[in-house]
C-alpha cells in the first residue's frame, strides 16, 4: 500500500530544499578564488564524511557485485568532473547563471536515457527538450554577450551530473537510497584527491569552516529533497524547485550585487517549464503502465 500523498508538505519540503542549495552556491561563491575549485570540492567531501558513519553498515551488507561496484566508480568519476566544473563556475558567473544552467541536467537525464538505455523519446518530450535547449541559448545568448569559461563549465557540469543520475537510477532498482548515496560520498572523495592535492594551499580554519558549512548545507538538502518526494509526487514537487531560481537572484543582487538579468529568469523559466512537462508525461506514461498491467491481471486473473 503506497503512502498517503501530501502536496502542501511536498511543496513546503522542496520550497526549502531550494534554500538549502541556495546557502551551498552562496558560500561557494563567497569563497571565490581563496581555495582552488578542486581543493574546496575535496575538503567539502571531506568534511562531510561524518555524514556517511549511518551509512557504512548497509554498504558493507549489500555485498555489491564487481559490475556494481564498476557502475559506483563511473558514477564517482562523472560526479567528481561536475563538482570541480561547478566549484569554478561559481566563482566566475552570477549565481542565477549557475543556478539556471543547472536545471538543463533533468534534460539531457531524457536525451541520455533515450539514447543509451532505450527509453521512448516521444515527439512531445522532444518538443519540450528543444524548448529547454532555447532557454540555454536565451541564458548564455552567444554573440549578444561574451560567453564565459564559467558558462562553459556549467554546461558540462549539467552533463556530468546527468551522467551521474542515469547511472544512479540503474543502481537504484538493486541497492537501497543508503548505499547509492554512501558510495557515491566515498568515491567522489577519493576521485577528488588527486586533484586537489595538485593545486594545494594552505587553508584557514573560516575557510575549513566554510565549507563544513556547505558539507552542511548540502546534506540537509538532500535529506529535505528526499521528504519532499516522499510526500507528493514528482509533478507537484518538481515546479516548486524554479523558486530556487527567484532566491538565487535575491541573494545574488542582495549580498553579492549582481544584476538582475531578466534574460536569464526567462531562459530559466523555460527550462524549469520544460523539465516540468518531461515529468508531468513521465508520470502519466508510469500511470498509464500500471493501469494497463492491472488491467491484464484482471484480465488473467
Amino acid at each position: 500500500m503506497s503512502p498517503p500523498q501530501r502536496p502542501l508538505a511536498g511543496i513546503l519540503w522542496m520550497a526549502l530544499t531550494g534554500i538549502m542549495f541556495v546557502c551551498v552556491t552562496a558560500i561557494v561563491k563567497h569563497l571565490g578564488d581563496a581555495v582552488p575549485a578542486a581543493q574546496a570540492a575535496f575538503l567539502r567531501y571531506v568534511l562531510g564524511l561524518v555524514f556517511l558513519i549511518p551509512m557504512i553498515r548497509p554498504i558493507l551488507a549489500a555485498h555489491l557485485t564487481s559490475r556494481q561496484v564498476k557502475l559506483f566508480v563511473g558514477r564517482g568519476v562523472a560526479h567528481t568532473l561536475a563538482v570541480i566544473l561547478w566549484f569554478f563556475a561559481m566563482a566566475r558567473i552570477p549565481l542565477a547563471e549557475v543556478t539556471a544552467m543547472n536545471y538543463l541536467s533533468p534534460v539531457y537525464v531524457s536525451l541520455g536515457a533515450a539514447l543509451f538505455l532505450g527509453e521512448a523519446l516521444p515527439p512531445r518530450r522532444l518538443a519540450a527538450v528543444c524548448v529547454a535547449l532555447l532557454g540555454a541559448v536565451i541564458i548564455l545568448r552567444p554573440g549578444l554577450r561574451e560567453v564565459e569559461l564559467g558558462h562553459i563549465a556549467m554546461l558540462g557540469t549539467a552533463i556530468l551530473f546527468a551522467v551521474g543520475y542515469l547511472t544512479a537510477k540503474q543502481l537504484s532498482g538493486e541497492v537501497n537510497a543508503a548505499v547509492v548515496v554512501g558510495m557515491l560520498s566515498i568515491t567522489v572523495t577519493i576521485g577528488l584527491a588527486p586533484f586537489a592535492w595538485a593545486v594545494w594551499v594552505p587553508v584557514t580554519l573560516v575557510d575549513l569552516g566554510w565549507l563544513f558549512l556547505v558539507a552542511c548545507f548540502a546534506t540537509a538538502g538532500h535529506y529535505t529533497m528526499t521528504l519532499a518526494f516522499a510526500a507528493a509526487p514528482l509533478t507537484v514537487t518538481q515546479p516548486v524547485t524554479f523558486l530556487q531560481l527567484v532566491w538565487a537572484v535575491l541573494l545574488g543582487w542582495f549580498a553579492f550585487g549582481e544584476a538582475v538579468d531578466g534574460w536569464v529568469i526567462f531562459g530559466g523559466a523555460l527550462i524549469m517549464a520544460a523539465v516540468s512537462f518531461i515529468t508531468w508525461r513521465e508520470a502519466r506514461a508510469k500511470a498509464a503502465a500500471a493501469t494497463a498491467a492491472t488491467t491484464n491481471g484482471a484480465e488473467t486473473g
